[in-house]
């Protein structure tokens, strides 16, 4: 295992505020000099364990070497370009040298999973990654044909969730043998109970293609000794990724920084009108009486799907997703739902499918002072949105 005893003295990081130790830039550069075919990287470990950092340093050591790179996002909870609750492919064109705030990016391809966990559905979950994966090799891995010039291969990194015992480990060692990595970084910590097992431990036959098993230490130390070990908070990451989501209805130059401006802007923003007429409902992971089916949409987050979208819809239970939207009302009387978005409009005019979960509009968002929210109540919802439009 690399660690920090085979490490040496610390090189200097380009982001002051994020340490990456000198055995993870090791391997990340390793990982980059790898020729043909590119590298296909999935990153595993515990929680806090430093998946996330690793995964993003690498990504910037690749985009010194290829112009585009893959990442396909199985973290439901705490995703890295998109918001919580989905599982999305992402082509990567840019360096981003803020290691710690990861930003919200437009997706190749997304699944609205509608849950922060995979517990309540596994098997969608994994059909959800099978799919962006299959996408991603047919479109962007496969050697171009002699005489037919085309897109050149792409490298691809896979983040993971951090539950990998029980039920996470098995959905884990799914995934592992179905994408067949061509390197698999396992970022190990001090508390040996927790971390997933040493070697090979998912291969029960033939690999696919040639792996490279690379266990690394996880960061627990800077250069001076001080720990770098932080408690994440899932919940106020999850809500940040919401903010930057939706902060996208609005012009970049416009001053929204807190919940309470966001919210108030969101209060005062005309939303879309959508007939009712032209919608269906798929509820991911509960039953809802059908007399009861929009009134239940009130006040949520949902996935905005076509349910045309023949391949997803054959193959898996979940339709591809094409954005999120807060569902800011409903009039049974006129027929409408007033749905807030930033997917544009040339878009939105295809969505006839929305798809409800669990996702839940942040509490600082519904209840601001000076602001009578227009998710709280029906006939304010009415009143609301009337005067809006």
């Amino acid at each position: 295992m690399v660690g920090a005893a085979e490490s040496g003295a610390a090189k200097s990081s380009p982001h002051p505020e994020v340490f990456i130790p000198p055995w993870w830039a090791e391997v990340a550069e390793g990982i980059a000099r790898a020729s043909f075919p590119p590298p296909v990287a999935l990153v595993c470990g515990p929680k806090n364990s430093g998946k996330s950092t690793f995964s993003r340093h690498l990504l910037n050591i690749l985009l010194q070497r290829y112009e585009r790179v893959g990442y396909l996002d199985t973290d439901v909870g705490q995703p890295e370009f998109s918001p919580p609750g989905c599982l999305s492919l992402h082509l990567i064109d840019e360096i981003n040298p803020d290691l710690k705030n990861p930003r919200i990016r437009p997706p190749e391809g997304c699944f609205f999973f509608g849950d922060i966990s995979s517990k309540r559905d596994p098997d969608s979950y994994l059909k959800c990654i099978f799919s962006l994966y299959d996408y991603f090799i047919k479109e962007h891995y496969k050697p171009n044909e002699l005489g037919s010039p085309g897109k050149s291969m792409l490298p691809l990194i896979i983040n993971t969730p951090g539950w990998v015992k029980g039920t996470g480990f098995d959905l884990l060692v799914e995934m592992l043998r179905y994408i067949s990595p061509t390197q698999v970084v396992q970022i190990r910590i001090s508390v040996e109970s927790k971390n997933l097992p040493t070697g090979t431990f998912w291969l029960d036959g033939e690999q696919k293609r040639p792996v490279n098993l690379i266990e690394v230490s996880s960061a627990r130390q800077d250069s001076l000794n001080r720990s770098v070990l932080i408690q994440k908070d899932a919940k106020s990451t999850q809500e940040r990724h919401l903010f930057d989501y939706f902060r996208q209805c609005f012009p970049s130059d416009l001053n929204i920084v807190t919940n309470k401006e966001l919210a108030h802007a969101l209060a005062s923003l005309p939303p879309y009108e959508v007939p009712l007429s032209r919608l269906k409902v798929m509820h991911l992971h509960c039953q809802i009486p059908s007399n009861e089916v929009f009134h239940s949409l009130n006040a949520t987050i949902v996935g905005l799907a076509v349910s045309s979208d023949g391949p997803a819809k054959s193959q898996y239970c979940i339709p591809r997703c094409i954005g999120l939207g807060i569902v800011r009302g409903i009039n049974i009387s006129k027929g409408l739902v007033y749905v807030i978005t930033p997917v544009p409009y040339s878009s939105l005019r295809k969505v006839d499918l929305l798809l409800q979960g669990y996702i839940d509009i942040p509490t600082g968002w519904l209840q601001v002072r000076g602001c009578v929210s227009p998710y709280m109540s029906t006939k304010v919802l009415h009143k609301v949105s009337d005067k809006d439009l």
